[in-house]
Formats: structure tokens, C-alpha cells, sequence
């Protein structure tokens, strides 16, 4: 045997797996944590940032298309639950100009070609149970003139808790005393406790043309 060679066996004991195990397993559950409000929070400030960003463009078409006969024609409001009910409620007045609102809808005053947006978040507290069919429809009088339907919390995309943004827009010829509304088929899972001011119904005019 050379000097300075060292020659044996070293036993690794069962205990010092399981430290090692515990240790990743720990590791991996912070890592996990943080990278789930990472999410969250770019999630949530997207949404913001898109809803500002609508409410800016909005403002500058009607600035600039409106004509003094008019005075501008738009409307942008704040929607939340309603108990009992699958139509969501207008809750807060943002703008109001030429259209009339009044809950749960926005009702035309002149005739003309319209742009319809809603733009709604959602909350799933539980998503691992089960897959989740989501069901927008835009009305026109009561009647569906716009519907979008989206499945969360598939399987291959589940998260324990999951956040989720959904904007439809329409266009779309609307007559004097049209009334415009949205419902849900899981109103319950719309967020209007942590991020209200996403939830938004609005109307703009784009012509006076027929």
C-alpha cells in the first residue's frame, strides 16, 4: 500500500438517505411555493395593465371619433355577482357617456355600430377536484348574441389554486333601447374579492352607419 492511499469501505446508514430526502423534498416544496405567487402575481399585475390599458384606449377612440352631436357614446362599468342570478350586476359607474346604466345593463340611446367588450377574472380554489366548463354569453336583449366557452383545470394544466382572465369582444350593429348585459353559468367562481376593478362590461360606438 502507497503511503497517503487510503484503503476501506464507508456503510452510508438508511437515516442518512432519509435526511437527504427530507432535505429535497423541503427544498423543492419552497421552491414550488415561490414560484406559485410568482404566477399569481404577474398574473394578477397582466390583468391590471390589461384592463388599464383597455380603459385608455377606449377613452382616446372616443376622444377622437366622438363629434359634438353625440357628445361621445361609451360605457365602461364594473360588474360583480348577483345572488341568485347567473347575470352579473353593474356595481360601479366608471363611464357613462350617451349609453344608460343602470343594473344589471347597459341600454343603447342612439343607433349605430357598437363595440361590446367584457373582461372577467376567475378564481378556482380547488382545481385538482375536476375539470371545469366555463360559459360566457354576451346578450342582447336578453338574448345570446356572443358566447365563449372555455374548460379550466384540465388535468395536464391542474394547480391547486388557479387564476384565470378571460376577454371577449363583439361587434356588433345595436338599435336605440337595446339592452346589453352578460351572465355566467359559475358566477361563483368570478373574483370580485381580491381583484374587483378586473371585472368590467363595456360599450363603445363606432359609427352611426346601419
Amino acid at each position: 500500500m502507497n503511503p497517503g492511499t487510503f484503503q476501506g469501505t464507508y456503510t452510508l446508514h438508511p437515516l442518512d438517505f432519509s435526511a437527504m430526502n427530507v432535505n429535497e423534498d423541503t427544498d423543492s416544496r419552497r421552491l414550488g411555493a415561490t414560484n406559485k405567487v410568482c404566477l399569481y402575481f404577474i398574473i394578477a399585475t397582466l390583468g391590471v395593465l390589461l384592463v388599464f390599458a383597455l380603459a385608455t384606449i377606449m377613452i382616446l377612440v372616443v376622444q377622437r371619433t366622438s363629434v359634438p352631436a353625440a357628445n361621445g357614446t361609451a360605457a365602461y362599468m364594473r360588474v360583480s355577482r348577483t345572488v341568485n342570478s347567473s347575470k352579473l350586476s353593474l356595481v360601479e359607474k366608471g363611464i357613462c357617456e350617451g349609453i344608460k346604466c343602470q343594473s344589471p345593463e347597459l341600454v343603447i340611446r342612439e343607433h349605430g355600430l357598437y363595440l361590446i367588450f367584457c373582461n372577467l377574472n376567475f378564481h378556482f380554489p380547488n382545481c385538482s377536484k375536476s375539470p371545469i366548463d366555463l360559459k360566457i354569453d354576451l346578450l342582447v336583449n336578453d338574448r345570446v348574441d356572443r358566447q365563449t366557452l372555455s374548460t379550466f383545470c384540465a388535468s395536464e394544466t391542474c394547480q391547486d389554486e388557479t387564476f384565470k382572465t378571460l376577454l371577449q369582444l363583439h361587434l356588433t350593429h345595436l338599435d336605440k333601447e337595446d339592452k346589453i348585459s352578460v351572465t355566467l353559468n359559475h358566477p361563483e367562481f368570478l373574483n370580485d374579492v381580491s381583484l374587483p376593478n378586473e371585472n368590467v362590461l363595456g360599450v363603445l360606438k363606432y359609427n352611426d352607419e346601419m
